[in-house]
């Protein structure tokens, strides 16, 4: 329910963590909840915390860039740059350093260091004018306003332009993984792969199957009886199944990715 109303309603989202934690407070992923539904209803301190207690309990660094922007938000710009800077973000997947070097580079425009912060974002390989990554919006958004800024305008424009560029190439919704799409209009797209039955003549006639089944069943009993000399219809023996059975296997479609 917490997951439902984090976006329409986060503050009554916050409330529902906080039900789960009362049942269980000792649960990783509650205290998650808990964290994320904080950081959206705006209650730093709170959000800081339970992010800080899930890493405790789970070990893992996943939530790194929000407890950094929680830090940045409480008037902690330093010690958020100082987190970010760190060696366990270093070992960050791609995906999450880069947003946890969005959240410097705010942090270093907090602080009016827009130099740092404009080279924060430009040492990234994911900054790319031509190519858009599940998280390119964030990161063009976070690059222009640094350039507006720092007195760029037209570069802004330019980076506020390709946001546009990359929400209409990614689709509405965004992904959990990362993925790479190139906008470059010179880019051939990929041919679709092929499916099965599109390589397979399709039976139009349903008797057409039924008797080429029906012939091949009499072709496999043949086959036996003549192998054992024995006629299963004189109840001298009964012979056993050989295990290949007359009918064709079905196809199954591939699905492309």
């Amino acid at each position: 329910m917490a997951g439902r109303l984090l976006e329409e309603d986060p503050e009554l989202a916050y409330e529902h963590t906080l039900a789960a934690s009362r049942r269980g407070g000792r649960v990783a992923v509650v205290r998650e909840a808990v964290g994320i539904a904080a950081y959206h209803a705006g209650k730093y301190a709170d959000a800081l915390r339970e992010l800080r207690t899930h890493r405790r309990i789970s070990g893992s660094d996943y939530n790194l860039p929000l407890i950094a922007d929680s830090l940045r938000a409480l008037g902690r710009p330093e010690k958020a740059i100082e987190l970010a800077h760190s060696e366990e973000s270093a070992n960050l997947e791609a995906a999450v350093k880069v947003e946890m070097q969005i959240v410097a580079a705010g942090a270093f425009g907090d602080l009016g260091k827009l130099d740092e912060a404009l080279a924060e974002l430009e040492s990234l390989e994911q900054l790319n004018f031509n190519r858009a990554f599940s998280f390119s919006p964030r990161l063009f958004t976070a690059y222009a306003d640094l350039l507006s800024a720092a007195g760029r305008p037209e570069d802004a424009k330019r980076w506020n332009e390709q946001v546009e560029v990359a929400e209409r190439a990614l689709g509405i919704e965004q992904e959990t993984e990362s993925f790479i799409m190139d906008l470059a209009p010179e880019m051939d797209e990929e041919e679709e792969a092929p499916r099965a039955k599109d390589l397979i003549d399709p039976v139009e006639d349903e008797t057409e199957v039924e008797d080429e089944v029906s012939d091949q069943d009499d072709e496999t009993e043949a086959a036996e009886e003549a192998a054992t000399g024995i006629d299963e219809e004189d109840g001298l023996s009964e012979v056993a199944e050989s295990g290949t059975e007359g009918e064709p296997a079905e196809s199954e479609d591939e699905s492309s990715k």
